[in-house]
């Protein structure tokens, strides 16, 4: 019998993969900090080598990348000019995420509030004064971003359609609307080129402390979704059915309509951000008025684990990185490519924490026994 037994021990022992995955269920704050502030060390470690290969002081190189962003006036401001719709972007997909329906459509929805936005500037602009000008000018933006949001909503909560490859296709679909645009009603005439014309003065956003107010307009809806997200019943409503749809289904609520007014609001805050896009930053529409920001807003999101004021400083810290490599492109002649790299270590190496602060590897120990790393 205890042949029997110790033989079934070690057809188990073997059956066991040499390394798993197992979620953690608790870990010390400080030991969670030290595994981010660890991996911030690896990324500048590993990019050191990077900069180290083409022929350049690593230490010269991180501080042309912080003082690029922010010894100067003109740098601040460029650099909070890319945070703002970082954040603008990825405020608009945290309820969405919150209720695990995966948005990966922000991009499209800021297309979609910036063609509205710019519709508004362009046939508009002599019909009303700048301030109700501006005012139309969000409220459309905003809205063409909740409908844009909602459409997928509508399949996800009426036939259980994935609305992760539907809002991903629907970047795409808004994206070939902006190029028929460019190249067809809205082509500037006096151009050679398909773009849009610029927007007048009337609809440019004004400034305060040398940035567009569209950062005040950021800060308030970010101290609103967080209030919104964890006191307001909809928030609530929105953590349940991310939890468990069918909890959520047995306690008597509409869980098709939660998805629906969820990502309405998600559409719209992504909306919003094409409108400052179009009506602050580039005072145009082109192919390139989201800039890859939606995506980079999925960064943003996962590293502050959906908290809106962690966002405003990974927003800001992300910004840097990217002001940062356009410096350090021009002082040291760093190829693009190679400067985009750099800024991937590190998020990579930011992103991977989180791995290790959420889960361990446990690994089979010859003797039958598990350690946990």
């Amino acid at each position: 019998m205890g042949a029997n037994s110790e033989k079934t021990k070690r057809v188990l022992s073997h059956a066991e993969p040499l390394v798993r995955l197992a979620k953690r269920s608790d870990m010390p704050a400080s030991k969670a900090w030290a595994i981010r502030v660890a991996s911030i060390v690896a990324a500048l470690a590993i990019g050191a080598v990077l900069i180290v290969a083409l022929g350049h002081n690593p230490f010269s190189v991180y501080a042309d990348m912080v003082k690029g962003s922010f010894f100067t006036k003109t740098s601040r401001v460029e650099t909070i000019k890319i945070a703002i719709p970082l954040l603008g972007a990825a405020l608009a997909i945290t309820p969405a995420f919150k209720m695990k329906f995966w948005n990966i459509g922000a991009e499209g929805q800021i297309l979609a509030g910036a063609i509205a936005a710019t519709y508004v500037a362009l046939f508009w602009i002599d019909k009303m004064p700048r301030p109700v000008l501006i005012l139309v000018m969000f409220i459309a933006g905003a809205a063409a971003g909740g409908i844009w949001g909602v459409i997928p909503a509508l399949f996800k909560a009426k036939w259980g359609i994935n609305e992760t490859l539907f809002t991903l296709m629907f970047n795409y679909i808004v994206l070939g609307f902006v190029r028929y645009l460019q190249n067809g009603p809205w082509r500037a005439p006096a151009s050679s080129f398909p773009q849009i014309a610029m927007i007048g003065f009337q609809s440019r956003l004004p400034k305060v402390f040398g940035v567009h107010i569209g950062w005040i307009i950021i800060l308030a809806i970010t101290v609103a979704m967080f209030f919104y997200l964890k006191y307001a019943k909809q928030g609530y409503e929105i953590s349940v059915v991310g939890e468990s749809v069918k909890t959520a289904q047995y306690a008597g609520m509409n869980v098709g309509w939660i998805i629906i007014r969820t990502m309405f609001i998600s559409g719209a805050i992504a909306g919003i951000a094409g409108f400052l896009i179009v009506s602050g930053e580039d005072f145009t529409l082109s192919e390139s008025t989201a800039g890859g920001v939606g995506f980079t807003a999925i960064t943003v999101a996962w590293l502050s684990r959906l908290n809106p004021f962690v966002m405003v400083f990974i927003s800001m810290f992300l910004a840097t990185l990217s002001k940062g490599s356009n410096t350090i492109q021009t002082n040291f002649k760093i190829p693009a490519s190679a400067a985009e790299v750099l800024t991937g270590i590190i998020l990579f190496c930011m992103l991977g924490c989180e791995f290790f602060i959420n889960y361990k590897l446990i690994f089979r120990h010859r003797k039958g026994d598990e350690a946990g790393v």
